[in-house]
This record gives C-alpha cells, structure tokens and sequence, in this order.
C-alpha cells in the first residue's frame, strides 16, 4: 500500500465521538495498551543513575565515618585546629571515583546523543545561562580570584548541568520518579539505623527544639538541615508524581513527614510549607476562581467567603485580645530571641564575607573561602560557607561571580513561573525550595557535586523537560502534511 493510499485511508476514518459508547472506548484504550507493550523499550541512557548514586555515596560517606553526630561542632574545631577529625574509612575515595566515573559517562552520553540525534535544545536561555553562571562562579574565581586554585573537580559540575538542560520530557519524568525512590529509600534507611546506631543519625545534645529534649534526626546527610531539605524535595516529588499503589502513598506521607518534623529544621518547614502553597496556587486556583463565578457552586462562595472573615476575625483577635506584638517584643528581649536577630550568629560571617569582598571586589577571594586553614585564621570553626548565597557569591567569587548569580536566578525564575502549569506546579516549588534555602545556605554552589548540588539540577530537569514537552506539538504542527493524490480525469 501506498503512502498516498494509507494517508487516504486514514481521512476517510470518522473522528471518535467523546459521546461513544463505553465497549468502543475499551477497545482503542486495548488497543494503545497493546501497542505500548508491543513498543520496543527505549535507551534512557545513565543519567538517572546519577541521583540515586549521589545520595548513595553520601549515605556510605556517614555510615563508615563513625561520627557521633551530637559532637559534629567539636569535630569541626578539632579539624580547624590540625587536630584529627573523622577519618576517611580507605573505601570512600574508590566509591567517589566511581561516582565520578558514572557522572562524567553519563553526562557525556546525554550531551552526545542529543546532538548526534540533531534535536533542538529544548531551552537555549537555560542553557547559556547555566553556562554564563559556571564560568563567572568557577571558572573566574579559580584563574582570576586572590587565591586561585585550578582542580578537575569544577568540570563536574559543568557536565552534570549542561547535560541536565538537554533532557527530553520522557527523561525528566525518568529521573523525577528515580529521584523520589532514592530519596524515600534514603530516608527509610536512616530511620532504620535509630535503633542500631543512634549516634550516628540523631543529634542527643540538641536543645532548641519545639519540644524539649526531643533529639534532632540527621539520618545519612551531613546534617540534619540538609536532611530536611532533602525531605522536603522528596514530598514535593511525591505529590506531583505519587506512587501508583494507595497503601504506598500513604506509607511515603507518613514517612517525609515524620522525618521532616524530626529533623526540626525551621527553614526546611518554611521551605515546604511556602512550595506547598504554591502547588495548591498552580494546582487549584483556575478551578477555585471558575468555581467562585459558577453559581451553580454557590456554596463554595460561601465557604470562601466565610474563611475570609474567620481570618480577619482571627487577625483582629490576635492584635488585640492576645497582644502579639507585645509578646514578640518580649521574646527578642530574651537571649533565644536575640540569637534568633543574628541568625544564629550567622551576622558575624556575613561581616567577615563582605570584608573579603571589599578587599578583592571584582573576581572575589577565591576557592579556598572558607576552608580549615582561612576558618583557623578568623576563629570561626563552624563557618563552613557564607550561609547566604548572594554573600558567599561576592566574598568568594567577586562581583562578576554576583552578577551572574543575579541574571542566572532571574533566568530560573522566569522559566519556573513560565513551565508552573506544564509541570503541575513543581518547577515553582522547587524554585521557591532553593530561593528560601539560599538566605542561610549555598544550595546553587558548584564547586563539585553532592546533596548540596542535588535539588538545584533537579530544577535544571524539570525545567528543560517541560520545555521539550512544549516543542513536541510545535514541531508536530509544523510537520508538512502529505500531499493528496490526484484524481484522473473522468
């Protein structure tokens, strides 16, 4: 049979009627069925492998290191000082190699076969952005910077980005779903070692809790912020792409949930309640606002109308009756409150970053910020990093490191925003997750590759997933239709 004819053929098929019966609608869903597993599997490549084995590697880090995690601060300081603190166990430089091995394999796989099959980028700004943002934070800072330092650990990252803006949508859905597995497996085997080794994954001599003398759970991360960080992620994963099976669901809930209030980290609680709000807002304000002008629906009005007043009743009430701006005004007074004012004392490293970037204020100190040998010199054994990011950026990294810090944020914003809809909310609440965290951490530092690099790639997926979904119909449309046959003349 002729193209011509099969394309004849397949114009003389009436269209199916959304009004079809039932038994017609089961047997073209059969028929698809059988025609997906009839489908040949297609090669994903290796770069969803690269999640799960991150988090491997990091919860390996911590099960041979020993710590006692109630004693993390003093280890640090025995380190600032050259003394001896945790010890490598011999089989983690090996397991670090093969990490490598399989990050920089499957980068170069993706970036390879995406130009090798001449498929567009699915985002060019994306792209060059990222690019834009290693060379000013990286590349700059390591050659130009006061203290340049060059080692082969910066391309890591390069490679693990760049080839992260070139997934396809099937390959973000891939690595979405591998990454809420780990995550959750990652979890559950922290909680499973509380019994066995408690000393390893909870942190006994925490005092600042909402309850008292409730130890805080740093399971297999390096601490129990980035363990709350990472639950977090994962419960995000989850209620954009759950389980298939109710039970399985269920059980995931109980678990994030569980270990993000466990690990008692205030800015991950912040972190998921705002990511949360935002995916109901993407999710459900089309339906809620067209329901609100339905009158079929008056009762929803009237529910929406009825919780504003309760809300304004409550504001009233609080200001008031209760007087919370006068008990606030007492806490601060208090020394819980005045910690709370310097950010944990975070004030003082802020001071000590933006000194260095006054003294080297174009490409910025350089790498070696913050390592044991500057920390010993300004007495501050636990400022491991800025804890801000557009702080760390300038002292680090200069203001050319800033401002591509700035241009790359507003690029992950906008596309963020742009593909909300397309990726049901997540790229938004992921975006939000990484804005939070970088008042107090560095969650977009790519100085090598760990947890901390974890959840911003995630983001670079997410992104150029959608944006690949997007060109697929473009690209459909734009296909030229086959030309009709002519007819012979009577």
């Amino acid at each position: 049979m002729t193209r011509a004819a099969s394309a004849s053929m397949q114009r003389t098929v009436p269209p199916r009627r959304s009004g079809g019966t039932a038994a017609g609608a089961d047997s073209i869903t059969d028929v698809e069925s059988a025609r997906t597993r009839a489908a040949p599997r297609k090669w994903m490549g290796l770069l969803p492998w690269v999640f799960p084995a991150m988090l491997v590697l990091a919860a390996l880090g911590i099960l041979l290191s020993g710590r006692d995690l109630a004693q993390a601060f003093m280890d640090l300081e025995r380190e600032t000082e050259g003394g001896a603190g945790l010890v490598r166990h011999p089989l983690m430089p090996w397991a670090q190699r093969g990490v490598s091995l399989l990050l920089v394999a499957a980068s170069i796989e993706r970036i390879a076969s995406h130009f090798m099959q001449r498929r567009p980028v699915p985002t060019p700004t994306l792209t060059w952005a990222f690019l834009a943002y290693w060379l000013t934070t990286v590349v700059t800072p390591a050659v130009f910077g006061a203290h340049p330092q060059i080692s082969h650990e910066y391309a890591y990252s390069m490679l693990f980005g760049l080839a992260a803006t070139l997934c396809a949508e099937a390959d973000s859905d891939r690595i979405v779903a591998w990454s809420r597995d780990a995550l959750f497996l990652y979890m559950l085997a922290g909680m499973a070692l509380v019994p066995v080794m408690p000393s390893l994954v909870l942190d006994t001599a925490y005092t600042q809790g909402l309850l008292p003398g409730l130890p805080r759970f740093g399971g297999l991360a390096s601490h129990p912020v980035m363990m709350g960080m990472l639950t977090q992620t994962a419960l995000l994963l989850l209620w954009t792409h759950p389980f298939g099976r109710r039970w399985l669901n269920v059980a995931a809930w109980t678990l994030g949930l569980g270990v993000l209030f466990l690990a008692q980290s205030k800015t991950a609680w912040v972190a998921f309640l705002l990511s949360a709000t935002l995916l109901v807002i993407v999710r459900r304000t089309p339906q809620a606002v067209q329901r609100l002008g339905d009158p079929r629906h008056n009762s929803f009005g009237v529910l929406a109308l009825f919780a504003c007043i309760a809300a304004v009743l409550a504001l009233l009430g609080a200001v008031l009756v209760v007087d919370v701006p006068g008990l606030v005004f007492d806490y601060f007074d208090t020394s819980e409150g005045a910690q709370l004012v310097s950010m944990t004392g975070r004030d003082r490293i802020w001071m000590v970053a933006m000194a260095e970037w006054h003294n080297y204020p174009v490409f910025g100190y350089g790498p070696q910020l913050w390592d044991a040998e500057y920390r010993q010199s300004i007495a501050m054994p636990n400022a491991t990093h800025g804890h801000n990011q557009f702080i760390d950026t300038l002292a680090r990294c200069g203001s050319v490191g800033a401002a591509g810090l700035v241009v790359y944020a507003l690029v992950l914003l906008v596309l963020s925003v742009r593909y909300a809809r397309a990726t049901r909310g997540l790229s938004v609440a992921i975006f939000a997750t990484l804005a939070l965290q970088s008042i107090s951490e560095i969650p977009l530092l790519l100085a090598g590759y760990g947890t901390d690099l974890f959840t911003h790639v995630l983001l670079l997926v997410v992104l150029a997933g959608a944006a690949a979904g997007r060109q697929r119909p473009a690209a459909a449309e734009a296909e030229p239709l086959a030309p009709r046959p002519l007819r012979s003349a009577p």
